[in-house]
């Protein structure tokens, strides 16, 4: 088989995703969990320890892909067994969710390798972000079923990361989302700030992700439909004329004028590479898009390239308050 897909190879079961979402069962203590690598490879057998540690830490139990430890160039093995490996991870009866170990690049290069059919079958948290994103508004486009952008198996996984994915993941609970309050020793404290584009709050399906990602597959059969949606994005290493261009791009295409609400989370190193006087921030480069669409648009919520971060379950319904920069989960992201 061809190692590049997207050109070469059809897509497997790309029917439309069902009416309605559809919730997967919730995490329980002693599940089993599929461990793969759909984007980058790792290539230090501690860091792949750390992570099964993760994992049982978790009470849970992982279940290393077959390729897991593979490499093909920056990839994690050839799209084809990349793809595989998640397929078998949703046919198999004893894993109750997917673990991405890692991001990179490479989950778009595996979309046309899919099993859909498979998959939409048997609905099963998918668990990661950055390049992960691909995967989620595949899902929600093709599978129907809550998926969760939240921190990959071998992030950090601080106390904040782990009450997050734990009240999403195990409590089905619908949480209210908010920054914590910053603890620095400043007279106006600087971390966990929200700054608000446009007020007010709006309600609908939350779909994001890595808004690079996200911009590489406008055009593509695995893009779902933002009618009414809540459009979350960060990015990392992106700087201020990248995001206006990508934001442009969302902009002409149609997604911004449909959306309900904006939430633009982390942009982590996404300042100029060097001087630029008479260049944009990032701020007002989302002043520009978010100010003037007329819905709730705030940045600044935990999500992104950070090591404390929310889970947000993409394909449910949620309610933002841009005032104040929250989200409040409006259902249960699992059964």
């Amino acid at each position: 088989m061809a190692v590049l897909g997207a050109a070469m190879v059809a897509p497997k079961g790309l029917a439309a995703a069902p009416i309605g979402v559809v919730k997967p069962p919730r995490l329980r203590p002693g599940d089993m969990v599929g461990l793969v690598e759909p984007a980058g490879f790792t290539d230090d057998a501690f860091d792949l320890d750390l992570v099964k540690d993760t994992i049982l830490a978790m009470g849970l139990v992982p279940k290393p892909a077959k390729h897991l430890v593979e490499r093909y160039g920056y990839l994690a093995g050839t799209d084809a067994d990349r793809a595989a490996d998640i397929n078998a991870m949703f046919a198999d009866p004893q894993v109750r969710a997917v673990f991405a170990t890692r991001g990179g690049w490479g989950c778009a290069r595996v979309l046309p390798y899919l099993d859909f059919r498979t998959i939409r079958a048997n609905p099963k948290l998918l668990i990661g972000f950055s390049d992960i994103t691909a995967l989620h508004l595949a899902f929600a486009a093709r599978a129907g079923f809550v998926t969760i952008h939240g921190p990959n198996a071998a992030s950090s996984w601080p106390r904040f990361s782990w009450d997050a994915f734990r009240a999403v993941a195990f409590d089905g609970a619908t949480p209210t989302l908010a920054n914590p309050e910053g603890h620095e020793d400043r007279l106006v404290q600087r971390s966990g700030r929200i700054r608000t584009f446009r007020g007010g709050k709006a309600s609908g399906r939350l779909l994001g992700g890595n808004l690079t990602v996200l911009s590489t597959l406008m055009g593509t059969p695995w893009m779902p439909d933002f009618d009414g949606a809540i459009l979350f994005v960060e990015d990392v290493s992106e700087q201020p004329y990248r995001i206006d261009r990508m934001l442009t791009q969302l902009a002409l295409s149609g997604v911004l004028g449909r959306v309900a609400g904006v939430v633009f989370g982390q942009c982590t190193d996404c300042g100029p590479s060097g001087a630029s006087y008479g260049g944009f921030t990032l701020s007002e480069v989302l002043q520009q898009h978010l100010g003037a669409l007329g819905v709730p648009a705030f940045q600044g919520a935990l999500f992104g390239h950070v090591a404390s971060q929310f889970s947000l379950p993409v394909g449910c319904r949620a309610e933002i308050d841009a005032d104040i920069g929250t989200i409040r989960l409006l259902e249960p992201a699992v059964r």
